[in-house]
């Protein structure tokens, strides 16, 4: 049987409260996460919107109408292939040297490869290169956000009170919808130029700005200081040779839950932030302007409601909030797209907002504090973004796939609809089986015990953590 320590509850929150940074921060810390995690989702997101309104124009040509927009969705997907890879390295990274020094490499690669594209010639000016060129940069952006969540969420929630990880660790969830706000803005206002004019010139502007953005994002996150867990990783030389292969060896179970819960939460969103661009306006003669505003609302609004459900995670624990939001998400499927086929705008909007500031916010914002609370120290970083990527790969196939059977299905949303379902039942299959991971102990001591020793996730922890009536306990 293996052996858990006992500590004294009182020495033991005494020990942890040295492990928790200042109140100032730690606001500082999850301020730097929000706003770089911003910047990197809004590189990440003007790609796909050009994907759906642009580039199969732009750089597939000689190709149909609809085969240049699956080519140009097949790029899309080609950044969710390397974020697994840039989860290894970069956590590898992290993990080993530190998460702020990994943080600064991410913001200034994914920059870097978006404003190379915003200069990239088109088809017609140097042909084959202009796609596999875009394919390359594509590549760069989806290996730099592979390692920027885990990195910015383990900062964040290794920074925060125990009884506050769930609100401070959806601040950097608060990147999604706001990139996407910044992004859905920035091809609003160039989407009102004459069709002419956005092919070509109009488009690059988004990709550009990037540049004053990502001076932003540097600027803050070198005002942060690494997290004290992982000072004392280092001061304990507990670092792993290979994170990764102790990640897969010890904790595999944790790796692939994490999988299934971002699947839920990641497949609608895609269908919703990308696919719909192009299938709302190509089948449902849905206008731009109409699709675009109502993603600006509906991100304006879960950035709004993240928080609040990361708050109530500190509450009610990550798995109620996760399984009521995932199972009205498969609830949402088939209507979200009865709305969208009414072609009122009123209804198209009430559909999107439904889709990201209820359904997805409930599912994504928990999953910060869930994640990190399910990792030891020592492979955290690297234990969180491979979950979380492996996830992005299947989620970001969704428009491609998507695009695919609807040509097949003359244009009818069923299949679409049914894959919504099929991903949401799956993250509330997760989430019932991963334990409450509310209130565990964080600390390289305390989770590197449990898991050289027994080898169990830190659910264990949770279990052994917990107080009789089974909440966790708040010493």
């Amino acid at each position: 049987m293996s052996h858990i320590p006992v500590t004294d509850p009182a020495t033991d929150t005494r020990a942890e409260q040295r492990h928790e940074a200042p109140r100032a921060a730690i606001r500082r810390t999850a301020l730097a996460g929000m706003i770089g995690t911003t910047i990197e989702w809004y590189d990440f997101y003007i790609y796909g919107l050009a994907a759906a309104l642009v580039f199969g124009t732009e750089f597939f040509p000689d190709f149909s109408p609809a085969a240049g927009t699956l080519a140009a969705f097949g790029t899309f997907a080609v950044g969710f292939v390397a974020r697994p890879l840039g989860g290894v390295i970069f956590g590898h990274f992290g993990d080993r040297v530190g998460r702020k020094n990994a943080l600064m490499l991410t913001l200034f690669l994914m920059g870097a490869a978006t404003v190379v594209v915003g200069l990239l010639p088109g088809y017609q000016t140097i042909g084959i290169w202009a796609p596999v060129l875009l394919v390359t940069l594509r590549f760069l952006q989806g290996f730099a956000v592979g390692g920027e969540w885990g990195g910015a969420v383990t900062m964040v929630v290794e920074s925060s009170p125990r009884d506050r990880r769930g609100f401070y660790g959806s601040l950097p969830q608060m990147g999604v919808p706001l990139g996407l706000v910044l992004s859905a803005t920035a091809f609003a206002a160039v989407s009102t130029l004459p069709d002419d004019d956005l092919l070509a010139w109009g488009w690059r502007i988004p990709f550009l700005l990037s540049i004053v953005l990502i001076a932003v994002g540097m600027f803050l996150r070198s005002r942060i200081t690494e997290t004290q867990t992982f000072a004392q990783v280092k001061a304990d030389g507990q670092e792993r040779k290979m994170p990764v292969v102790e990640a897969f060896r010890h904790h595999w179970k944790a790796i692939a839950l994490t999988v299934g819960m971002y699947v839920s939460a990641g497949v609608p969103f895609y269908i919703v932030s990308v696919f719909v661009l192009s299938y709302g306006s190509s089948h449902l003669d849905l206008s731009r302007s109409v699709l675009l505003t109502g993603m600006l609302v509906a991100a304006v609004a879960e950035a709004l409601t993240v928080p609040c459900f990361g708050a109530l995670s500190d509450r009610w624990g990550r798995r109620p909030v996760f399984l009521a939001a995932a199972g009205f998400a498969a609830l949402l499927a088939f209507p979200f797209f009865w709305l969208l086929g009414t072609g009122q705008t009123g209804l198209t909007w009430l559909a999107l907002l439904l889709a990201l500031a209820v359904a997805h916010a409930g599912m994504y914002a928990p999953t910060a504090a869930m994640y990190a609370e399910l990792f030891p120290a020592d492979v955290r970083y690297t234990g969180t973004s491979i979950g979380y990527q492996l996830g992005g790969v299947v989620a970001g196939f969704v428009p491609l796939v998507a695009g695919a059977l609807v040509g097949g299905a003359d244009g009818a949303s069923w299949p679409i609809a049914t894959i919504w379902v099929g991903a949401a039942l799956a993250g509330l299959v997760c989430a019932l089986v991963v334990r409450e991971s509310r209130g565990c102990d964080l600390r390289p001591d305390q989770t590197t015990s449990l898991t050289t020793t027994s080898r169990t996730t830190t659910s264990s922890m949770t279990a052994a953590a917990s107080s009789g009536d089974g909440r966790p306990d708040r010493r």
